[in-house]
């Protein structure tokens, strides 16, 4: 199914990597963009933290419904009319946000994001991992995706606490990259054969091959802890920020964001130098640390801890991220590893939104300190849980896949 035809040697395969990995960051980027921006929207409409905890779960119900639907679409009709469509779905989100009048504008938003986020979860991670030079897989499909996450809430933060009108000008900024994002899919090579006659269009949920099955439970308890650590910053952090540490500076909060997402790419580098089997427990022991400090920032209103938190943490996440994805995709036969990959990332974005509307909600009665204090030992308590049990079986054939495979 896969075509093979392209050099991922030559230099023109390397431009073309490249053009890929720019469109999946570009799209993922709008995803976290009004990450800083919600303290806005609350002082506009007058709504608490529960419902921005919830404005952020529909994002995630949006990617979820996308890949349970047409997460193995790319496998029957290729990378490239995915990407366009995800590119379109991500730009309605956008302009949404620019004409925003209250929260059902910001809904539909955040769910025609979730939906571009899905679509780009599966085609763009399989088509970067496909034009990617061989010995750089695994690092460029994730690093793709966090590099345009942490990007998103830094370029918002940034131009909405010192350019003209902050709830417009990110939005038209990010139509604009999602523009050269398009007329770079256009020329963009098509990875796969498409079969003939084309197989129905049917959503398929989450059907996983039975023999990726033993990889994929463990990596996907190791991606719901790490993605959880992600909903936490990029839903609620600015509010930590604000109340605990009195802190306002969009661009600060945005930046502390973007430090998890950085830690994160430094996490996956480090998974490349280290085999599935260790780095899937290591990258728990970093979700451990950096809740732990993430709880102490909360119990001292101490800045330095919170970001200290956020970067081990971020780390952690990319340990366990990028040998959870490696290990899975080396797996998955080539004609199901766009649905595999989507059915990896609903486990992750079950973790990133269902225990962040849990800190929303018990913040209406213990207050967001105490709320994310909750949150903080629920998460150190499962990825203990997680670590313990891979290293465990780091021995066994369930983690021993080797990282420069995937």
């Amino acid at each position: 199914m896969n075509s093979t035809e392209h050099d991922t040697g030559s230099p023109r395969s390397s431009l073309w990597y490249a053009a890929a990995a720019f469109v999946f960051a570009v799209g993922m980027a709008g995803t976290t963009l009004p990450t800083p921006l919600y303290g806005l929207y609350r002082q506009e409409l007058g709504f608490g933290e529960l419902m921005v905890t919830v404005v952020f779960a529909v994002y995630a119900v949006g990617v979820i419904a996308a890949l349970l639907v047409a997460g193995d679409y790319s496998d029957k009709l290729g990378r490239r009319p995915l990407l366009f469509a995800a590119l379109g779905l991500s730009a309605a989100s956008a302009v949404c946000f620019l004409l925003e009048g209250g929260l059902p504008l910001l809904f539909a938003g955040r769910l025609l994001s979730g939906f571009a986020a899905g679509l780009f979860s599966g085609a763009a991670t399989a088509a970067v991992l496909e034009l990617a030079p061989g010995g750089s897989r695994g690092f460029a499909a994730t690093a793709a995706n966090m590099g345009g996450l942490g990007c998103g809430p830094l370029l918002a933060g940034v131009l909405a606490q010192y350019a003209p009108r902050p709830l417009v000008l990110p939005f038209v900024a990010h139509l604009a990259l999602l523009a050269i994002g398009f007329v770079l899919t256009l020329v963009l090579p098509e990875t796969v054969r498409r079969p003939r006659p084309r197989p129905g269009l049917r959503p398929r949920g989450m059907a996983v091959p039975r023999e990726v099955r033993p990889v994929f439970v463990p990596a996907g308890l190791a991606c719901f802890t790490g993605f959880a650590v992600f909903g936490l910053f990029t839903a609620v952090s600015p509010g930590f920020m604000s109340e605990t540490l009195h802190l306002t500076n969009l661009a600060a909060s945005g930046a502390v964001v973007f430090s998890v997402f950085c830690a994160s790419l430094l996490g996956q580098a480090a998974a490349g130098r280290v085999r599935v089997a260790l780095a899937l427990p290591l990258g728990c022991l970093g979700l451990v640390a950096g809740m732990a400090q993430v709880g102490g920032s909360l119990l001292a209103s101490s800045l330095p801890l919170l970001v200290t938190g956020a970067v081990t943490g971020g780390v952690g996440q990319g340990l366990a991220f990028r040998s959870a994805l490696a290990a899975v995709s080396v797996r998955a036969p080539e004609e199901h590893r766009g649905g595999t990959i989507s059915a990896l990332f609903v486990v992750a974005y079950l973790g990133i939104s269902l225990p962040v509307v849990g800190v929303g909600a018990l913040s209406t009665g213990l207050g967001l300190r105490n709320a994310g204090l909750v949150f903080a030992g629920c998460v150190v308590a499962l990825a203990s849980v997680v670590g313990v049990h891979l290293w465990r079986t780091r021995d066994s054939d369930v983690t021993g896949a080797p990282e420069g495979s995937g």
